[in-house]
């Protein structure tokens, strides 16, 4: 169902969505491919498909530069997730005191629907690093591939062939992603038909990977809405507010109740 207003003119595609910032959703870390270059606008990739995507003067307007009305539907449209009813979503998760005030302050926070295999492989690369090293590491992955690679083009990939990256023990984890899912032992698909539960289960085969990355890419690239990574500011939050577990508004959604919690205490 098409619940979001666009419309294309010269420029590319004008879009109306009260529900969206791009701070909030582009640059909260759920995503490592964006770079902000000015104070309304971002750059960045979703696979092999490239995007500058600006605010304008009225606020809840964006501009897609140079996007046909088919790439929109096409891609853009379920990767910034604009079938989903955002605002239905922050009146129920408001049922809560805290994620109230969360979802106020966060409220253009949105769920990207990315690609299953990047997600795996770039939450990998994200184990006890920061967010600028993230992105220099999936820099040099994307460069020395002309874009991003599938498993099937990384098969036959070794610690030692991957020395470019310098992503250090991160890199015998990534080879053995690889070769789980090259080899059909792990595949997006069984992922998909799986729940979170077993799901997560089948991605935490993959050496070094353990709950909180199997969730991120449960959540980010499998859209498994009730997946809920767990980081420090997050472990921060259930301790503070919520010992006795989440809300019942919660319930199918603690994915996006975790966006809003995340950047609430985080940038608090």
């Amino acid at each position: 169902m098409i619940i979001t207003d666009f419309f294309v003119n010269n420029d590319g595609i004008r879009l109306k969505q009260p529900d969206l910032d791009l701070d909030q959703t582009l640059d909260c870390g759920q995503a490592f491919r964006w770079t902000r270059v000015s104070s309304d606008t971002y750059h960045g990739f979703f696979l092999d498909r490239e995007l500058t995507v600006s605010e304008c003067d009225e606020k809840g307007v964006f501009l897609l530069h140079g996007v046909s009305e088919k790439e929109f539907l096409d891609v853009w449209y379920d990767y910034f997730d604009l079938g989903t009813d955002y605002g239905q979503i922050k009146e129920r998760l408001s049922e809560d005191e805290t994620l109230s005030a969360a979802v106020k302050a966060y409220s253009g926070t949105r769920i990207l629907r990315q690609d299953p295999w990047e997600t795996v492989s770039s939450f990998i690369i994200s184990q006890n690093n920061n967010i600028p090293r993230i992105k220099l590491i999936i820099s040099r992955l994307c460069e020395h591939y002309g874009g991003y690679p599938s498993f099937s083009q990384m098969k036959g990939e070794s610690v030692e062939s991957l020395g470019y990256l310098r992503a250090g023990f991160r890199a015998k984890y990534i080879v053995d992603a690889v070769e789980r899912f090259s080899g059909g032992e792990i595949s997006p698909e069984k992922i998909r038909s799986l729940d979170t539960d077993a799901a997560r289960d089948e991605l935490m085969k993959i050496k070094g990977v353990g709950p909180k990355v199997a969730d991120c890419a449960l959540l980010f690239g499998f859209y498994k809405l009730d997946a809920f990574p767990k980081d420090v500011w997050v472990k921060r939050v259930m301790a503070e507010y919520y010992p006795q577990g989440l809300p019942a508004c919660t319930r199918g959604i603690e994915g996006i109740a975790q966006q809003y919690l995340f950047q609430y205490i985080r940038r608090s």
